[in-house]
């Protein structure tokens, strides 16, 4: 009795052959397309600190849309991941990816209230963060001294640059200590914290 994984079809290929042959097609096109959607769509990130707690916390996995501020503008409140900035200098094991808040738009004046409560301000008006728990509000205090975006005073935020903050105000390494990035830095949105499973959230 002749092996039936050795007929083959109407061409005359061995059936045998034909299979692997359209199997390896699939695997390559299914990489492909992985690799283009990883590349210019889609790319899932690991949350490595908390300076985004309670928002995002040390070991969530988000999916950040990379074609989003490509058919529109960044907006205050989007969550963003960008590329390490240059003057980021925290300490800890540098990283090549941060995500933070964004805070201040090109062109705006930010700055602080002074007192025991520190608000964020644009343009002379308080912001009103409503991303922010309760335990965190008034808790904006300027970064190291000696820098003029350390909102010791009013910072005007240069053109195409954008003013970011962690959610966890009092333990968060940005903007105030290495002042605002460029929109040439920003990777993307993120969209969704997709892990851990029990904390799936739309943002």
């Amino acid at each position: 009795m002749a092996d039936p994984s050795e007929s083959t079809d109407a061409e005359g290929t061995p059936k045998r052959s034909r299979w692997l042959r359209e199997t390896v097609v699939v695997v390559v096109v299914a990489l492909a397309a992985a690799l283009l959607l990883r590349a210019f769509v889609v790319q899932t990130f690991f949350i490595p600190s908390g300076s985004m707690e309670p928002t995002l916390n040390i070991g969530d996995r988000i999916l950040v849309d990379k074609l989003s501020y490509h058919l529109h503008g960044v907006d205050r409140g989007n969550i963003v991941v960008f590329r390490r900035p240059a003057d980021e200098n925290c300490g800890g094991q540098p990283v090549a990816d941060l995500v933070k808040r964004v805070i201040g738009l090109p062109g705006e004046t930010i700055s602080l209230t002074t007192g025991s409560k520190g608000y964020v301000m644009i343009n002379g008006k308080r912001l009103d963060e409503t991303w922010l728990p309760s335990s965190v509000q008034g808790k904006t205090f300027p970064g190291p001294a000696g820098k003029p975006y350390n909102l010791a005073k009013p910072y005007v935020i240069p053109a195409n640059d954008y003013f970011v903050m962690g959610d966890n105000r009092t333990d968060s390494c940005d903007s105030r200590y290495w002042g605002p990035i460029p929109r040439s830095l920003i990777v993307g949105k993120v969209d969704l914290r997709v892990w851990p499973i029990t904390s799936f959230h739309f943002f």
